[in-house]
């Protein structure tokens, strides 16, 4: 007998803003440090270490090491596309300035999915 899926192991893990901020920011299909994660989702590098090991734990994230960096991706295409889904169905949240809006918008237009575009150009 499979053991189910723990969807809400899932959703308690994207449902930090914290977290679901890095995950937003990792959307892009670049791999980031823990201290570029930090300052996209606006905490203290300790506090985003342990973000980043339960979005690690949850599987959503995978790491690569580059000598002594670290860099944070998400786990797989799966991953991208989930998380994709899942912003069309939560309100929207006003822009904390005007270069994040406007990064944003570019990334909704046109974002690499792996091995494809997606957005509104796909």
């Amino acid at each position: 007998m499979t053991a189910e899926p723990d969807l809400a192991a899932v959703g308690a893990a994207i449902g930090n803003p914290a977290r679901a901020g890095m995950l937003l920011e990792l959307l892009g299909g670049r791999a980031l440090t823990a201290g570029q994660l930090a300052r996209a989702a606006s905490v203290s590098p300790s506090s985003a270490s342990g973000h980043l090991a339960t979005l690690t734990a949850s599987g959503l994230l995978a790491i690569e090491r580059q000598g002594r960096h670290r860099y944070y991706r998400l786990a797989g295409r799966e991953v991208a596309e989930a998380l994709e889904a899942l912003t069309g169905l939560g309100p929207p949240q006003p822009a904390k300035s005007l270069a994040g809006s406007n990064r944003h918008r570019a990334e909704r237009a046109a974002r690499s999915c792996y091995d494809h575009i997606a957005g509104a150009l796909g």
